[in-house]
């Protein structure tokens, strides 16, 4: 007996166990029970002043979150058909941007389609038709031609003010011109020329006598312009073919509010 107690006493010494770094392993110290079990009342108390004091507004809204959340992951059939439909838009347009810049594939021709851009531009449209104004001597042909002034200054200013409503950018970044900022078109929807030739091949089969080698001509020209927009890069097709809706909308609104030859003469007066 005596022998076996210092063996047990050298089994207790030599075990780690038993050392002050290792005793929370076997006996947890009841302070660190305690103190953990009032922060665990505490947050748990905390938790629920703060499920009482939220308002009942926020409640709605934390349990409308994932019904947004939902919304957003499945788009409805308008949302995925509008969007494709501009993808398509902004693919095509890319790649019928052959003039964009000296870099693409028809580089080479950028003045050229410029300059039949700037056929379809207001200013120098504006400035022919109060040249022949004043050089113009017959009733008819006066009336004629400020009715034109009054479609060209409308044109500019109803596409003015709907390209600062939409503000869309064309596919490309090109800076606009001087002309372009003159007839404040900055921006891509609609396509101000392509409204405006529009406009003018309506106003032109109309009011002139024309045989039919120049009516085919006159539409070929104004289709022309509105692909040449594309190929620059400064317009999508979609502006483009808005702008043709907008020219045709803006001659059946110079035809209603046709000015007459006294009210012509009027305004020449003056």
């Amino acid at each position: 007996m005596p022998a076996s107690q210092p063996r047990s006493r050298a089994r207790d010494r030599n075990n780690v166990l038993n050392r002050a770094e290792f005793l929370s392993l076997n006996q947890p110290l009841k302070g660190n029970q305690e103190s953990r079990s009032s922060s665990r009342k505490q947050s748990g108390q905390a938790g629920a002043a703060g499920a009482q004091n939220t308002n009942p507004k926020e409640r709605r809204q934390s349990q409308q979150l994932p019904e947004e959340d939902c919304m957003q992951l499945n788009p409805s059939f308008k949302g995925i058909a509008f969007n494709s439909l501009l993808a398509i838009d902004i693919c095509m347009s890319k790649r019928l941007g052959v003039c964009a810049n000296r870099a693409s594939s028809w580089g080479g021709a950028r003045s050229m389609i410029n300059l039949l851009g700037i056929t379809g531009h207001g200013i120098p449209w504006i400035a022919g038709t109060l040249i022949c104004l004043v050089k113009s001597s017959t009733l008819a042909g006066q009336e004629v031609l400020m009715n034109l002034l009054l479609a060209l200054l409308l044109d500019i200013m109803i596409v003015a003010g709907l390209q600062k409503l939409a503000k869309r950018k064309g596919p490309y970044d090109i800076t606009p011109g001087l002309l372009d900022y003159l007839t404040m078109d900055t921006y891509a929807f609609p396509a101000g020329h392509a409204s405006r030739v529009a406009m003018l091949s309506k106003f032109f089969l109309n009011h002139l006598v024309l045989a039919i080698p120049l009516r085919i001509l006159l539409v070929l020209w104004a289709l022309c312009v509105g692909l040449s927009r594309v190929m620059i890069g400064r317009h999508h097709i979609t502006d483009v073919l808005s702008g043709f809706v907008f020219g045709y909308l803006q001659f059946r609104l110079v035809e209603l509010i046709w000015m007459s030859s006294n009210t012509c003469q009027m305004l020449i007066s003056i």
